[in-house]
């Protein structure tokens, strides 16, 4: 059954017209036309992407994991692919006090078996001193591999907060390509399904309807208080950190500001 336009009890200030089903489905197939020409779009860069340059750096440079040093090659596995998260951690926070958004995309990176099927392997790096990443990892539950990086030289560490590729050619390794700005969020399934949504991601710089709900700032829904509540607070946490044993309320960050 469907409603009318001047159906009063749904027609709500701000919000799109109620139409028949007829009428909704050539505006989605209208709406489709440039969803398709986007995901061509996207193949193209895609294409474009697996066309760029290379680098060569130095592979047997040593980053630590849970078995201590082992040289950059070892990450790849004996895969000829890898892709890698560099997770930012602040020195000397507690868990709550580590960077919101690194952990929300790790969060989304938990099982990389359909990147094994294709011949990817798959790890986090950060430049954290391993004897503070290990707690943090063992906390948050992650199963895949994490390596400090510290003090190593790029590409294999420098700026945090990228995915980052590489290709091995027998013990030769390159650099192919790394994410800049919102590059991260391909990996957030979360982010992708509330774009599908009518309120979408709730944040103010998104294009909405006149009279939709204003929503809040970028990112807002990272970090929140016991009871649920999104804030930036010395009394939160980013969000997937309440699922975990001992998550327990805080009362501070352990650490000055936030970052994106």
């Amino acid at each position: 059954m469907t409603t009318t336009p001047d159906d009063p009890t749904t027609a709500r200030p701000g919000r799109p017209p109620v139409v028949d089903l007829a009428t909704w489905q050539k505006a989605r197939d209208e709406l489709l036309v440039r969803e398709k020409a986007h995901t061509r779009a996207g193949d193209a860069l895609a294409a474009d992407r697996r066309r760029l340059p290379m680098v060569e750096f130095d592979g047997t440079v040593e980053v630590v994991g849970a078995d201590g040093p082992v040289p950059f090659l070892d990450l790849f596995q004996g895969r000829d692919e890898l892709v890698v998260y560099k997770h930012m951690l602040y020195d000397g926070a507690p868990h709550q006090g580590q960077c919101e958004g690194c952990t929300t995309t790790a969060w989304h990176l938990k099982d990389a078996v359909y990147l094994n099927a294709r011949g990817v392997s798959f790890a986090v790096l950060t430049v954290g001193p391993w004897e503070e990443v290990a707690p943090y990892v063992a906390f948050m539950g992650y199963t895949q591999p994490w390596y400090s990086v510290r003090d190593t030289p790029t590409p294999v560490g420098g700026d945090m907060g990228h995915l980052t590729c590489f290709l091995r050619d027998g013990d030769r390794t390159f650099l192919t390509y790394t994410t800049t700005g919102r590059g991260n969020e391909r990996v957030n399934g979360s982010l992708a399904l509330l774009d599908m949504t009518p309120y979408g991601r709730g944040e103010t710089w998104e294009d909405k309807p006149e009279g939709w709900p204003e929503g809040d700032r970028a990112c807002w829904s990272w970090r929140s208080d016991a009871d649920g509540n999104p804030t930036w607070g010395p009394t939160s946490r980013p969000v997937p950190q309440w699922t975990r044993p001992g998550a327990h309320p805080v009362e501070t960050l352990g650490r000055q500001g936030h970052c994106h």
